[in-house]
């Protein structure tokens, strides 16, 4: 039914009647002669020729607008739609399944840098689109997979402006987190890699990313423009190591990416530092599963930590003996919620 009123809305098709053979008394043929409900269905865009975000019109409209007082139904539009935007993304985590999820977060994406260009309203709109995006993908890590093509033309446009590399930041993180849909998704885990590595290359060759051409980042000084490169980088290395992590064939290529940027005299201290200890913790298989595995389907063995437990186990409880290569477990038993905060 969701997708029949959407059809009718947006295609202006009739809705047929599916309840010959359904055999109930209360299924009948949707009233279309009611006033609201063809008022509620009414395509506002119809007449209206769709504009591209950066057609000279909406340039133009757009401009007007900041260069003009805000009216009070501007004012108020900028702060209910974000109220509409945590509704409407809530219910479609609750209620939706992954067809619509996968339809959904192209939109959500391409959006994330072509909003009205108010200050505070961009910086909340885009938290709810990012806290939804990456919600989708922990509540399903297969959309990963499935949307592989629009996360690595995202990936591309990261030098584009401040708002993409924004959104690269949080598509890297998640092809991380979650190895690129999960262990069994071995192919889109190598092209993801490849595209990463390539976003690694392309910003360790160059001191400014690029991101000097793009007029969002002009009024930006030359310690802004590095300091975003190098929260940049940590991200993709990071990624990287978790992902050759969950996707042991990888590990080879890692160790090369991880070493490049260790040898590297342009990198960033915090980038550098980053990568040594990933480095590290790749000749411990065990300790750096359970420091850099999936959150999700993670395996149990020797040195395998589950931290979602960690306010119900001992610190005795884990092997840290392996790595002084003792012969039994350490004599203390400081609990986890010494370390951890309380929820």
């Amino acid at each position: 039914m969701l997708l029949a009123l959407m059809d009718e809305a947006y295609t202006g098709s009739s809705i047929e009647d599916q309840s010959g053979n359904s055999g109930s008394d209360d299924s009948g043929r949707l009233d279309l002669a009611d006033p609201m409900f063809l008022d509620l269905l009414k395509d506002e865009n119809d007449g209206i020729a769709a504009k591209h975000w950066t057609s000279p019109t909406i340039s133009s409209t757009l401009q007007a607008a900041l260069n003009s007082p805000q009216s009070d139904r501007l004012k108020q539009s900028l702060k209910m739609a974000p109220r509409f935007l945590t509704v409407y993304f809530a219910t479609a985590l609750r209620d939706v399944n992954n067809s619509l999820l996968c339809a959904l977060i192209p939109v959500a994406m391409s959006r994330y840098a072509a909003m009205f260009p108010d200050k505070d309203f961009s910086f909340e709109v885009r938290k709810k689109l990012s806290d939804f995006l990456l919600a989708a993908f922990q509540r399903s890590p297969d959309i990963i997979a499935l949307l592989k093509k629009p996360i690595t033309d995202r990936l591309g446009e990261a030098h584009g402006n401040p708002a993409k590399m924004e959104l690269a930041l949080h598509l890297c993180w998640a092809i991380g987190e979650h190895g690129a849909g999960g262990i069994k998704h071995k192919d889109v885990a190598r092209e993801l890699f490849e595209n990463l590595e390539l976003l690694l290359y392309e910003n360790l060759a160059t001191s400014r990313l690029g991101l000097s051409q793009d007029p969002g980042f002009d009024s930006m000084g030359a310690s802004s423009r590095k300091s975003s490169q190098a929260r940049l980088l940590c991200f993709v290395v990071t990624a990287i190591a978790k992902l050759a992590t969950c996707h042991n064939e990888l590990l080879p290529r890692a160790r090369v990416s991880l070493a490049k940027v260790a040898r590297s005299r342009t990198s960033d201290r915090r980038v550098w530092q980053r990568a040594c200890d990933y480095l590290g913790l790749m000749n411990e298989p065990a300790i750096c599963l359970s420091v850099l595995g999936p959150s999700t389907a993670q395996g149990n063995g020797p040195g395998i930590v589950n931290w979602s437990e960690g306010g119900t186990k001992m610190v005795a409880h884990i092997p840290f003996y392996l790595l002084a290569e003792q012969k039994g477990p350490p004599s203390h038993d400081f609990s986890y919620t010494d370390l951890l905060p309380a929820e």
